[in-house]
């Protein structure tokens, strides 16, 4: 389902919760939040439901709250990037939001100096890359490689999986999951 992080983050954000605020009114802990928040899992429904009863709303309001207003076209400028990530570390800006049935989760990810996505995890996708630019500390599994511009990877997402920016300037990715974790 589409624009579902984006919801959860801008209600938690207009109730002016903290993800540890939510994880700790909820009883669902900020690591399954800030993945749901940014995408990166899809909540079960007794999960979003707890959440959604810590924010004071239901499903069902919730989900009427999830339709988009923007119009499609298949070209994007760069203002049309939404953010689903934390762009203060870690940015997400994500191309397409509006396309009917997206198959491909299309990002433009920043990772700011010693920008870290936390603890490994995983989902059902496959995920791949390129660096464009600053140094990426990127581990699957048990394997750990600090990637540069021009280098990238491809890896099955049910992998736990971390991205850190090791280098002394702020890194950037263009990457793709498929199918979109939502």
């Amino acid at each position: 389902m589409a624009q579902i992080g984006i919801h959860l983050k801008r209600l938690r954000l207009r109730r002016k919760l903290s993800v540890r605020d939510l994880a700790v009114r909820s009883g669902i802990s900020h690591a399954t939040i800030s993945l749901v928040e940014r995408d990166k899992t899809s909540p079960s429904v007794d999960t979003l439901s707890a959440v959604l009863d810590a924010l004071g709303t239901t499903l069902v309001g919730f989900f009427d709250g999830l339709q988009t207003t923007l119009a499609y076209s298949p070209f994007y400028e760069e203002e049309d990037l939404v953010e689903i990530g934390d762009k203060d570390t870690v940015s997400y800006r994500m191309l397409g939001i509006n396309h009917p049935n997206r198959h491909i989760l299309m990002l433009k990810e920043k990772y700011e100096v010693g920008a870290d996505t936390g603890e490994a995890f995983s989902h059902r996708s496959q995920e791949t890359g390129f660096v464009l630019s600053g140094q990426v500390e990127v581990t699957v599994g048990n394997q750990k490689r600090v990637l540069r511009p021009g280098q990238g990877y491809y890896f099955d997402s049910q992998m736990p999986h971390r991205f850190r920016n090791v280098g002394p300037e702020t890194a950037e990715i263009i990457s793709a999951v498929t199918p979109p974790t939502y």
